[in-house]
């Protein structure tokens, strides 16, 4: 499998040889005693250990069990497999507008059973009314520069969000309190979606969290993340859509929102939140 030219992933690369490379010092082993261990040439540990040929699952075990650390295989294996995958620009993934990122997704949505979504910024996908999601993704098509197919696109985010009405689905959602504000199309449409949040929050499915401003912070406002079923993150950056599967930086993920969720407010408090912000818009 030749190595990604995207950068990130060749550092993810780097990253990976670097585990690989202090497994074997931590096990006192020198490249040629590693070699002779896992049945290999000492020219193929070199390049496994440098970046210069990506391992293949059997290679991460055999160097695991050579170095007395299976305890680490699956982390690594797992940092493997997701190198080239793990950093996708928005511009690849839009490249032929916003419809199709939106369809691809569902898959992934029906097959997942709990869900813990953090967003600082807008409201979350899952739960945008169809003239919000509209006034979301003309801007993103705006700033992009990307083909025009927000109606269609709007129409699938509108589709893939029936897991939050259908199926055996746990939806775990924390907002800062800022995002109720952040206009997204005018008044009447930020009315509309904030009159949603509060019907969404009666699903028995639905637990949504709101962090207000006043809040002793535990943990800073971070960049919006999904973990998905306790085995995948996706992390959305200005610049591209990140997903994580590597164990031990899952838990990261899983730990962040626990702490983010310690301090939103849920119920009756979350309410006066949004009813406030509605107020507001006068």
């Amino acid at each position: 499998m030749p190595v990604s030219p995207s950068s990130s992933a060749q550092a993810a690369r780097e990253a990976l040889a670097a585990r690989l490379r202090d497994l074997r010092l931590d096990a006192g082993l020198n490249g040629r005693d590693l070699a002779a261990r896992a049945g290999w040439s000492t020219a193929k540990a070199s390049r496994i250990e440098n970046a210069k040929t990506p391992p293949s699952d059997a290679d991460i075990k055999a160097w695991c069990r050579a170095c007395l650390a299976e305890d680490q295989t699956a982390d690594l294996i797992a940092a493997n497999r997701t190198a080239d995958s793990m950093y996708v620009e928005w511009r690849r993934k839009q490249r032929t507008g916003l419809r199709r990122l939106q369809e691809s997704a569902v898959p992934l949505f029906e097959r997942t059973r709990h869900f813990r979504v953090y967003c600082s910024n807008v409201v979350p996908g899952l739960i945008q009314t169809d003239a919000y999601a509209r006034a979301l993704l003309s801007a993103i098509t705006e700033f992009r520069n990307i083909p025009n197919d927000v109606e269609q696109a709007v129409e699938a985010r509108m589709a893939r969000s029936h897991v939050i009405r259908e199926g055996d689905h746990r939806f775990a959602l924390i907002i800062e309190e800022d995002v109720l504000y952040y206009g997204f199309g005018d008044a009447e449409v930020m009315a509309g979606q904030l009159g949603y949040l509060l019907a969404v929050m009666s699903l028995p499915s639905v637990s949504l969290g709101v962090i207000p401003r006043a809040a002793p912070r535990r943990m800073w406002p971070i960049e919006t993340f999904m973990v998905f079923d306790d085995q995948r993150a996706a992390v959305e950056l200005l610049s591209a859509d990140v997903t994580v599967t590597v164990p031990s930086e899952v838990v990261l993920y899983v730990r962040a929102f626990k702490e983010l969720a310690k301090m939103a407010v849920h119920g009756p408090q979350a309410r006066a939140l949004i009813t406030e912000a509605i107020n507001s818009l006068g």
